[in-house]
């Protein structure tokens, strides 16, 4: 649906545990009022039809283009997800690798936050 086919290398998918949180911890941290960048890497289309609170968007095709806001959150903890966490993934192997040291792709993406943490949320 949405090819990945995106100006810059990414490695192949490979098991990343550690470069993924799942929906139930950010749904903690959010409660728990912690500060975090929450980061949907979907189109705005797809923003438009459903998106968790307080996120905000900078979709995977435009992220080498608009960069520099995300300047201020070089050292801070940035959660990245996107509709299944595909792309989600991709965002943060490419955040690291622009030395980005706190990023995380919420497992599972908006599908599962809409199925484990926010049953009225619509799914798509």
């Amino acid at each position: 649906m949405y090819p990945l086919n995106t100006p810059f290398s990414l490695k192949e998918f490979s098991p990343m545990s550690s470069l993924e949180i799942d929906c139930q911890t950010v749904k903690a941290k959010m409660d728990n009022g912690d500060s975090f960048l929450l980061l949907d890497c979907r189109e705005q289309a797809e923003y438009n039809l459903v998106h968790i609170d307080d996120a905000v968007l900078l979709p995977m095709s435009e992220i080498q283009n608009r960069f520099e806001e995300l300047n201020d959150y070089q050292e801070k903890e940035i959660i990245i997800y996107c509709h299944h966490g595909m792309r989600s993934r991709q965002v943060a192997e490419w955040l690291l690798q622009q030395g980005y040291s706190h990023v995380k792709s919420m497992r599972g993406g908006i599908d599962t936050w809409a199925s484990d943490v926010d049953f009225s949320m619509s799914r798509y």
